[in-house]
């Protein structure tokens, strides 16, 4: 992880650095708001005279709406997505826009357009995996082909980073009778595999997750599970990354106009 480093001056009142708003989508499962306060906490302390505020999206609060009429002055908007899809690019704006903000907001692009390889190989590692392993990246399932192609982006930079199979399936889309996940198994099989280890694309464990473990233990029994990447050095930098893009953005025509 980078050293506590917060060059980001510019777009508050008084040369005070735009609040950073870390926007997640929200679950029902504790653990995830657990870990995405957890995440906060951690770039927090990686840019230690930025206020650092977590949002949701939906099932838990504080709600985007309310966070974004909280700030004060100059915000940077970090979506806590691993995928772009309708969240990010019709939801999100919208939430924004309402609220209607009275000073310049800046939205980034999602953290997951950066690549997380780095977190996933070593969740990898630190559950146990073997040379003989083939990786099945389980995330979650999008109507949006840009989502399902980052994520088989993903999927091949962690198979180049191993050295070894790896293949996707959807928690979402495991297919009838899990013939998806049946399908996707059988290839890594076939490319050499004599064990399968779940690789959770997922910011937290919770219910996908679990779906898709207990699928793979009636499939395949003595597979291994991975923890999700969670509070992860490359995520904390890669939100930091963010942050500071979006305030060199800071100007006329890349910002949500204040209210007048």
């Amino acid at each position: 992880m980078n050293a506590p480093h917060d060059d980001v001056t510019g777009g508050g009142a008084a040369g005070t650095p735009p609040t950073l708003l870390l926007v997640a989508h929200g679950s029902r499962d504790p653990r995830f708001a657990d870990t995405a306060c957890r995440v906060r906490r951690a770039v927090a302390r990686q840019l230690p005279h930025v206020a650092v505020r977590i949002s949701y999206l939906d099932l838990n609060s504080p709600l985007v709406a309310d966070e974004v009429a909280a700030v004060s002055g100059a915000a940077v908007v970090v979506p806590l997505l691993l995928a772009p899809g309708y969240h990010s690019s019709v939801d999100l704006p919208a939430i924004i826009a309402d609220a209607a903000p009275a000073a310049p907001v800046v939205t980034t692009d999602v953290v997951g357009t950066t690549s997380l390889a780095e977190a996933l190989a070593d969740r990898l590692h630190e559950a146990g995996m073997r040379p003989d392993d083939g990786i099945l990246l389980t995330a979650v399932g999008s109507s949006q082909p840009c989502a399902e192609r980052l994520i088989r982006r993903r999927a091949v930079e962690l198979s180049t980073r191993l050295h070894r199979p790896v293949d996707v399936v959807f928690a979402t889309a495991l297919g009838v009778g899990n013939i998806k996940l049946r399908t996707a198994v059988r290839r890594l099989h076939y490319a050499g595999a004599t064990r399968i280890v779940l690789s959770p694309y997922f910011l937290s464990a919770g219910l996908l997750t679990e779906r898709a473990e207990q699928a793979l233990d009636t499939l395949a029994p003595g597979s291994l599970v991975a923890g999700p990447i969670g509070a992860h050095p490359a995520l904390i930098d890669a939100i930091c990354d963010k942050y500071r893009a979006g305030v060199r953005q800071m100007q006329p025509d890349h910002v949500l106009a204040p209210r007048r």
